[in-house]
């Protein structure tokens, strides 16, 4: 996923202002105008690492110096030093939970998705992991990134990404055969259908409608493997994809994903997302490169 610069600046800074409201007032009143430093960002826990690009760019659109020794979806160390951040203090102070923020949940999703992903290449399952859009409002980018970064597919971005027929539209199409030919006849060659059935004998009506993947809502790993079954005698199995979705964990996944199914969707992925522990800590601080900076500022400001 890729952002041009601009816009990804935007959306950064529209998280930074949401955390400073009218200002860093503890900042302010401790650190003195014209103070620089050093800081690293330290990991605590080992894990898989995501966001160093959106951490570094916020940095350096403040102005800051921003370092990082490590890249994107990389697997990181307890105490390993991730990223070098020098420059006005009061802008490093200012912006540490903004930046931690970013970095350790998008590293914690990261991590999450690559530890689901390798378990199933564990056990020969080629099955994708796919996230849902259960993200937090605001960082539907961020969260999608990191589940990416992680190894496992970001599904549907947007709603205009791709047609996903549920319950309610049926309810209001009249049927199922009906919602996929109203959508083929009035959608884009560009976008696929995919439809959420509710019981196993509606898999074969969805594919034969004209749907390109089927979504198994809630159902058991038993159920699924009926509806399978019933699409290879339809001969319709290896024309379409298949997804179990809803119910899904961490914990009961396989199960799901053992069912003959082509993706296996989490919305916990992205929605119970938990943070991979970080720090922000000064490592040093230039006194005199501040006080040499006042100095000069005070004499350009005596009248002549």
């Amino acid at each position: 996923m890729f952002l041009p610069q601009k816009i990804l600046e935007k959306k950064l800074m529209e998280i930074l202002a949401e955390d400073i409201g009218q200002g860093d007032i503890t900042t302010a009143l401790i650190a003195p105008l014209g103070l620089e430093a050093e800081a690293v960002v330290i990991a605590k826990e080992q894990g898989i690492v995501a966001g160093v690009e959106e951490t570094k760019t916020l940095w350096e659109s403040l102005g800051l110096r921003a370092e990082s020794s490590v890249n994107d979806g990389e697997e990181i160390e307890a105490k390993q030093v991730l990223m070098r951040v020098s420059g006005d203090v009061r802008t490093i102070l200012s912006t540490e939970r903004t930046a931690l923020n970013i970095l350790t949940r998008m590293s914690g999703i990261a991590t999450v998705t690559r530890r689901l992903v390798e378990e199933l290449r564990r056990v020969g399952l080629q099955t994708r992991i796919a996230c849902t859009r259960k993200t937090a409002p605001g960082l539907l980018y961020f969260d999608k990134k990191a589940v990416s970064i992680g190894g496992g597919d970001t599904h549907r971005l947007h709603l205009d990404d791709m047609i996903l027929i549920k319950d309610n539209h049926i309810a209001v199409a009249g049927g199922i055969e009906q919602a996929v030919r109203i959508t083929k006849k009035r959608a884009s060659f560009t976008k696929k259908i995919e439809i959420e059935v509710t019981k196993a004998e509606d898999a074969p009506t969805a594919a034969k409608a004209g749907a390109d993947i089927i979504m198994f809502d809630n159902f058991s790993p038993k159920q699924i493997e009926k509806a399978c079954l019933l699409l290879k005698k339809a001969k319709l199995y290896r024309r379409i994809l298949t997804e179990a979705s809803g119910g899904i964990t961490a914990e009961n996944f396989l199960d799901f994903a053992s069912a003959g199914v082509d993706i296996v969707s989490l919305g916990e992925i992205t929605s119970s997302a938990r943070t991979l522990n970080m720090s922000l800590e000064i490592s040093r601080i230039n006194r005199k490169a501040s006080s040499s900076k006042l100095g000069k500022k005070r004499q350009s400001n005596r009248p002549r």
